[in-house]
């Protein structure tokens, strides 16, 4: 029989008593639930369940999952209310790094001169592994740096003596009216650098004027992100497709029926990337699996291949028509990377497309997204595709308004930010999220009057020039894609 307090509730030292394997509760913000049944198939791993036998999992659990998913437990997992506040943590354990000095004030946020500064201070904010995941690229991070290298190989044509009193950088996408041609890509597991993870983003995203882009693998659930934004504030849907398609349409239609107003379904994530600088941290947390376990839980998969066991890796071409059937909100495809790929797209009736490399995180080699828009952009002119209907948006590596006018040049619609936006988080909460906008907004406002744009229409591809994307095109010719072979961009870069 359980020990209760006088108030009903179970008192910790009856959990305490549930400390092993076979006989496993957690108490789980103020209710004890018994995970015993639970273990093998925690996608993580029983390990870092039972490092938790009979003790309080909440700070653990709640940067990982939505409150919520306790629901999902069988109705007798729930042993009740617990008694008294959680115990203080523990004190650091062996494996973790020694106090280095981090402790000093944070600085003020207005002592952010650009995106990279916030980094400093986030690092300071979040844990080891919660800084790994996020900075971790595929293989060799080579894909993950040239995302932004590939900016320093591209140049600007400025034009002189054009009125640039006023600039204006506003603009609509996918018929919302934004501050700045920019939103809030999707981004998972916010709750590792936020208490309130997504729904901080959320607001940020209300504070700076732009669309956030909710993630299926968030931390909140699409209710709670729902909730927390302001009246018309808009909000699309990213979505990883299960392997269950009554799962999948589910989700798409109560989506819509939330008011999400755009579909971005990734399609270049069959299978997550080896991302080894998560996997080396996960292999830390998992360490103590019993012997029971090793053979059975892959402890180098890390974060990313824990989370990712539900994708469905035979998504194809085929299943578009499957999507248009079940919603009527816009359908974009999420992580096109090839001329090819692009001229698919719009030849199924999607309604765009999203340049995209994951951020580095997949495959290791791809181009970077700056490079792979100019393919993309150069095949679709070549079809003639009816760029007014058929949007393009591009996200990987922009960290500076320059990055942000060459994509628009380019003919980018709208470009996506995924780290800035959670380093902008972690360091500041939605005050950093909103520093981070403005920080493109300034530096965007001064590269449209010093190169003569007063607007976003005035950006044109020929002022945008960069050879290595010119000896590209000679090396591989468009023409099976294209009866133009080169593009404005190529011209212009073949005077050099």
């Amino acid at each position: 029989m359980a020990a209760n307090t006088s108030n009903g509730a179970l008192a910790r030292e009856e959990v305490a008593k549930h400390a092993s394997q076979e006989d496993c509760w957690v108490v789980l913000n103020g209710e004890a639930y018994d995970l015993s049944g639970f273990l093998d198939e925690h996608p993580g791993g029983a390990g870092i369940i039972v490092k938790y036998a009979g003790r309080d999992a909440s700070r653990a659990f709640n940067p990982l999952h939505p409150k919520d998913i306790v629901k999902s437990l069988p109705k007798d997992a729930h042993k009740g209310p617990v008694a008294g506040e959680a115990p203080a943590e523990p004190a650091k354990e062996e494996d973790e790094e020694e106090d280095d000095g981090d402790d000093e004030e944070i600085p003020d946020i207005g002592q952010m001169v650009n995106v990279w500064d916030f980094e400093v201070v986030a690092k300071k904010k979040v844990t080891k592994e919660a800084w790994a995941y996020l900075m971790s690229g595929a293989d060799d991070e080579l894909a993950f740096r040239e995302n932004h290298a590939a900016f320093h190989r591209v140049f600007l044509k400025p034009k002189v003596l054009v009125d640039v009193e006023k600039i204006d950088m506003s603009s609509t996408i996918l018929g919302h009216k934004v501050t700045i041609p920019m939103y809030i890509t999707a981004t998972a597991l916010g709750r590792l650098y936020h208490e309130d993870g997504e729904v901080c983003l959320t607001r940020g995203a209300h504070r700076a004027g732009v669309v956030q882009m909710c993630p299926t693998l968030a931390s909140a659930t699409m209710d709670e992100m729902h909730a927390a934004r302001a009246p018309g504030q808009p909000q699309w849907w990213q979505l990883y497709v299960n392997k269950s398609r009554d799962v999948t349409q589910e989700v798409v239609q109560k989506a819509e029926r939330l008011g999400f107003s755009g579909l971005f379904i990734t399609v270049d994530a069959p299978q997550l990337g080896r991302r080894e600088r998560d996997m080396r941290q996960k292999a830390k947390m998992t360490a103590s699996l019993q012997t029971k376990q090793s053979t059975k839980i892959d402890k180098s998969q890390g974060t990313a291949r824990a989370i990712s066991s539900f994708i469905d890796p035979s998504l194809s071409w085929k299943d578009i028509p499957w999507f248009q059937s079940i919603t009527k909100m816009p359908i974009m495809l999420k992580g096109v990377q090839t001329g090819e790929d692009a001229i698919r797209s719009y030849e199924m009736g999607v309604d765009g497309i999203f340049v995209s490399n994951h951020g580095g995180r997949q495959l290791d080699f791809a181009r970077s997204g700056i490079e792979m828009l100019v393919e993309c952009m150069d095949a679709l002119h070549g079809i003639g595709a009816d760029l007014k209907k058929f949007h393009v948006f591009v996200d990987g590596g922009f960290r500076r308004g320059s990055d942000l006018f060459k994509a628009l040049a380019l003919g980018a619609e709208a470009v996506g930010v995924g780290r800035p936006a959670l380093v902008g988080m972690a360091a500041y909460g939605e005050e950093g999220v909103e520093q981070i906008f403005q920080i493109f907004k300034d530096e965007l406002e001064m590269h449209m009057r010093l190169m003569g744009t007063p607007t976003i229409a005035d950006m044109k591809p020929e002022m945008v020039i960069t050879k290595n994307v010119a000896d590209h095109f000679a090396q591989t010719p468009m023409d099976h894609l294209t009866s133009q072979t080169y593009s404005p961009l190529a011209l212009a870069a073949s005077r050099l």
